[in-house]
């Protein structure tokens, strides 16, 4: 441990043990001080933390939150993280022992279970760092990640979620830190955890790019000791640095400010380390420099934070100095950086073209989806449906609708079947034969700049089927590359139903063939991914070899066929159908 540190380094107090949860081993934390007692003015308590939280004086807050160097041991964080996380909470706060039910839901009991937890797709089985979790700690943190997995399915790829969790557990318990990590994936306002791969992509050329502008000469060094393997390498590990090699304390106080201000402190911390560095590896005649030219710039600037100099209030000094980084300069950046790799993935065909609610800007990302009454229910799926699910729901959306389609009994059934976090949401009828009339102009300017929506259709003979459609409809305009509109659009989150004559769900066959809901598959042909067709004359929904739905412009006259997208039967027998009442339905908040 470098001179600096040693010097910082405290007997441990009496009451460290007692300091942490129970599934917290405190024996390998080193307590830090930034100063010898007395020199600075006393702590702030969470009593004196509060009020500026309840009356939302943020700049306040933020200020007070950097200027305290609480110690790793300070009781104010099993009070203050919790507080802070619950800010960004969006929508109505889970109900008590919401976490448990899901937990429930999920594993069949509340017990840890002996054996090891089956982590979500998107964890990063090497970036699962537990800190000083117990081995008990770990499972913890693995089910409340499970579990977040779970509620929140369209999380793809999110590598940071694990270790922020379990920086969380260790100073708190296990369903303060599920309802934590639930506000901060579902947050609007402000970014905290990036939750697909592009995004995971854009943080790291976001730093980059405002390193060259706003840590000029650290970015110039780096670039020079990259060498072959390039600059791009060494910042695609960029939160590593911080969540994987920075001493446990230093990381800590990191977090009291990223709980407030979002993933722009961890930019900050980074281009600090990058200050830092090159502060300290300039000299030819250095250690750090040695070591950049020895074992290559990665492993150096990944020793050099495990080695930090620097204590933790002089990194945060660092990094909130950095002139002229403004929230909006960052966000212009990021934006920018976003776009230009979404473009690049359509011209190239890199990737599936997916709904704005898949790979999703900042501010829409999980959006609510972990808000539902703890109501259980147990509904048996249709004969093409995965089988019986075990879904807690809230009754009270049910009860809100009045539709002239379906009594009770069927909402129930066709609710068990749609995503879980779309039923968190209040069901809003955008559109009804009924009351709008039958025009596919009032249909759109009503339904296309919602998403999700609900189709439900009732014919002259009494036949009930319809579709969960997982894209607005105003992708009906949206145009290739080459100018021509998209004939076909939506994603693999698209079902069909049926719930009279009979009960079934047709989900997409990629689904059945690689059991990811709404992946794509590279083996699943392009004829079997025809989600979602409109134009000023018409609708369809799944293609390939037929028609599951097709409506006209009068909404009045339909067709029903098989379809290679759902692998359905015709929905009515005759497969020619009339139309007595269409509803359409969204989804208030989604």
């Amino acid at each position: 441990m470098p001179s600096v540190m040693l010097s910082a380094v405290l007997e441990e107090e009496p009451d460290l043990y007692e300091a942490f949860p129970p599934h917290v081993d405190p024996t390998g934390i080193t307590i830090l001080t930034d100063s010898p007692p007395g020199k600075k003015a006393p702590l702030k308590t969470f009593e004196e933390i509060q009020p500026l939280i309840q009356q939302a004086r943020k700049r306040e807050l933020k200020l007070l939150i950097r200027e305290n160097s609480w110690p790793i041991n300070s009781p104010v964080r099993a009070s203050l993280w919790p507080a802070l996380c619950r800010q960004h909470q969006h929508g109505k706060s889970m109900l008590d022992g919401f976490y448990w039910d899901m937990v429930t839901q999920v594993f069949g009991t509340v017990e840890l279970p002996d054996k090891p937890i089956m982590l979500p797709p998107f964890v990063e089985a090497t970036h699962c760092l537990g800190y000083h979790l117990t081995r008990k700690g770990r499972a913890v943190a693995d089910r409340v990640v499970s579990v977040l997995g779970y509620a929140c399915p369209d999380i793809t790829y999110s590598p940071s979620l694990y270790p922020i969790t379990a920086a969380l557990l260790h100073f708190m318990p296990e369903e303060e830190c599920y309802h934590c990590m639930a506000s901060l994936v579902a947050s609007k306002e402000k970014m905290f955890i990036t939750q697909t791969k592009l995004l995971n992509e854009v943080t790291w050329k976001t730093v980059m790019q405002i390193a060259k502008k706003h840590a000029k000469s650290a970015a110039q060094h780096l670039s020079r000791l990259s060498g072959a393997i390039g600059p791009e390498r060494i910042y695609a590990d960029w939160q590593w640095w911080i969540l994987a090699a920075l001493p446990f304390p230093h990381l800590v106080r990191v977090l009291d400010c990223f709980f407030h201000e979002g993933i722009k402190v961890f930019y900050r911390v980074a281009l600090a380390i990058l200050i830092l560095f090159n502060k300290h590896a300039s000299n030819q005649n250095s250690e750090w420099y040695a070591e950049a030219t020895k074992n290559g710039v990665d492993h150096a600037i990944d020793k050099f934070c495990r080695n930090m100099p620097a204590s933790p209030t002089k990194l945060l000094r660092t990094a909130f100095s950095i002139r002229a980084l403004s929230s909006q300069y960052i966000s212009r950046v990021f934006i920018k950086t976003e776009m230009t790799l979404k473009s690049k993935a359509v011209i190239t065909g890199a990737r599936l073209v997916r709904s704005r609610s898949s790979d999703n800007l900042p501010t829409s990302q999980s959006q609510v989806n972990i808000q539902m009454m703890s109501h259980t229910l147990t509904i048996r799926e249709g004969s093409h449906s995965p089988g019986p699910r075990a879904l807690s729901m809230g009754v009270y959306p049910i009860q809100a609708i009045r539709s002239q389609i379906l009594d009770q009994n069927e909402l129930f059934t066709l609710w068990s079947w749609l995503p879980v976090r779309i039923t968190m949401y209040q069901p809003v009828l955008l559109y009804t034969t009924e009351e709008h009339g039958c025009s596919l102009t009032t249909f759109y300017v009503r339904v296309e700049h919602h998403e999700p929506t609900l189709l439900m259709i009732k014919t002259c003979n009494n036949e009930v089927f319809g579709a969960y459609c997982s894209t607005r409809w105003f992708e009906r305009n949206q145009k290739d590359e080459r100018g021509n509109r998209q004939a076909y659009f939506g994603t693999g989150e698209t079902f069909l139903f049926s719930l009279h004559p009979h009960r079934a769900k047709y989900p997409w066959v990629g689904c059945l063939e690689d059991g990811k809901e709404g992946e794509a598959d590279a083996r699943t042909p392009h004829a079997n991914s025809l989600f979602m067709a409109a134009d000023n004359t018409m609708i369809t929904i799944g293609g390939g070899d037929g028609q599951a739905i097709w409506m006209d412009e009068n909404i009045r006259f339909g067709k029903t066929d098989r379809c290679s997208t759902f692998n359905n039967p015709p929905l009515c027998p005759s497969g020619d159908f009339e139309i007595r009442v269409l509803e359409v339905y969204g989804f208030s908040g989604a």
